[in-house]
């Protein structure tokens, strides 16, 4: 395993499409949901402890086991009940692709899949094994929203990286739990669901006007 690896795949700078979302935030702002740093820290928790956990056990699976991503693509359609929330994560997964082939020989993926398989097929392609991918995808989910919420809400950059500096504990946990179950048949893998991302996904895919694509 290369941690040097590890950061390339986690750099907020790769060119994978993630700024032009903000992992349901928008909407939740938008309702009055998230107003501070204080409501922001609660939705990346609530986040993590839920799509982070799908997402991370996802990735993991998708890099231990090559061969079955139409599989697991599947499973995790069914884990997305918003099709905004399928469409963004269509594109986002389309976009890392697409990023890793400059960098990486990636092998044939199939149609375009869920943002959390693409990403496991790069870490394996990148010499990274499911805890690895497992990380950078709980790191993701909630780095991407934390992001956000600084153009949103016009917080301080500083206390919002503070807030991610506090979870790293908590991602490391979620992507540790979720890599154990790398093995397990796609039915038995993790299915932790927020409905008000779902709910929130599909008020906001509705908006003539907005700053983030989901």
């Amino acid at each position: 395993m290369s941690l040097a690896t590890l950061l390339v795949l986690a750099d907020g700078r790769l060119p994978s499409g993630g700024h032009a979302h903000s992992g349901g935030l928008e909407a939740q702002v938008s309702a009055g949901r998230v107003r501070d740093s204080g409501s922001l820290d609660g939705f990346l928790r609530g986040k993590l402890a839920t799509a982070g956990l799908v997402a991370a056990a996802f990735a993991a699976a998708a890099c231990a086991r090559p061969g079955e991503w139409a599989d697991l693509d599947q499973g995790l359609d069914s884990r997305t009940p918003s099709p905004a929330l399928r469409k963004a994560s269509r594109a986002q997964g389309r976009a890392l692709l697409r990023a890793a082939r400059a960098m990486w020989s990636l092998p044939p993926v199939g149609r375009e899949v869920h943002q959390p398989v693409a990403l496991g097929v790069v870490a394996g392609a990148g010499g990274l094994g499911p805890e690895e991918a497992a990380v950078a995808a709980a790191h993701g989910t909630v780095s991407g929203a934390a992001s956000a919420g600084v153009r949103l809400l016009g917080l301080d950059p500083y206390a919002v990286h503070g807030l991610l500096a506090r979870l790293a504990p908590e991602c490391d946990r979620i992507a540790a739990g979720a890599a154990a179950h790398c093995d397990r048949p796609v039915d038995d893998l993790p299915a932790a669901s927020g409905p008000l991302l779902d709910i929130g996904a599909e008020l906001h895919a509705t908006w003539e006007v907005r700053l983030f694509a989901s």
